[in-house]
């Protein structure tokens, strides 16, 4: 049951990992068209201040164009944090997942050989058992020659299915111990630069109200 859940648990993390790495590629692009957006608007006031011909008003639209180009560059730095901080650590993880499911796959593919190997083995036995009572000794040894063949790879299929099943166990617990880790560790730091763009904002507009203020 244990390994049923996993597997489970790691179609659906894939399913919702891949949607929030395609809803983040997307505000990367948002943002960096507003980055340009915004470029644009700088560009214009520039040009609407210089033809302006009231001095505070023409100061005014050239502060503001100023402001608007830091604001460009905010745009930009945080589009990067959205795409280094937080976009590629969730497509690290898409494939990593992906990776993760092929091994409960694998573990699958090994116990159906395991199960292969102990149908033909049981098949041989039943066959051996007919020729006990026939007068073919050649065949008869072929038959006890080919069960210790299949003996062995009923064991090693046996071996090899529990090998996979403990590493897989070893290795999930791993997998889910640092990937909270490191969830909490990119989150605080993309959270972090989302406060800094935000505050930096303000403090950009708290400097240009004085001189909005003053056109009189």
């Amino acid at each position: 049951a244990w390994f049923e859940e996993k597997q489970q648990h790691f179609e659906n993390l894939d399913v919702q990992l891949r949607k929030l790495h395609a809803s983040v590629e997307s505000l990367v692009c948002h943002r960096k068209e507003l980055s340009v957006n915004t470029a644009q608007f700088a560009k214009s006031a520039a040009m609407l201040g210089n033809s302006e011909d009231h001095t505070a008003l023409s100061r005014a639209l050239s502060q503001l164009a100023e402001v608007e180009e830091k604001i460009d560059q905010l745009h930009q730095d945080q589009a990067n944090a959205d795409f280094y901080l937080f976009s590629e650590l969730l497509g690290d993880y898409v494939r990593l997942i992906t990776a993760v499911k092929g091994v409960f796959d694998h573990r699958i593919k090994t116990w159906q050989k395991w199960q292969d190997s102990q149908v033909l083995l049981l098949k041989k036995r039943e066959a051996e058992a007919k020729l006990q009572f026939t007068n073919k000794p050649d065949k008869l040894q072929q038959a006890k020659d080919e069960i210790k063949e299949l003996e062995g790879k009923v064991q090693q299929g046996e071996r090899d299915f529990e090998q996979i099943s403990k590493i897989i166990r070893k290795e999930v617990g791993r997998f889910e111990k640092e990937r909270v880790k490191d969830f909490k560790t990119i989150i605080v730091k993309y959270l972090e630069s989302l406060v800094q763009t935000q505050q930096q904002l303000i403090k950009y507009w708290e400097a240009f109200l004085p001189e909005a203020k003053a056109i009189s």
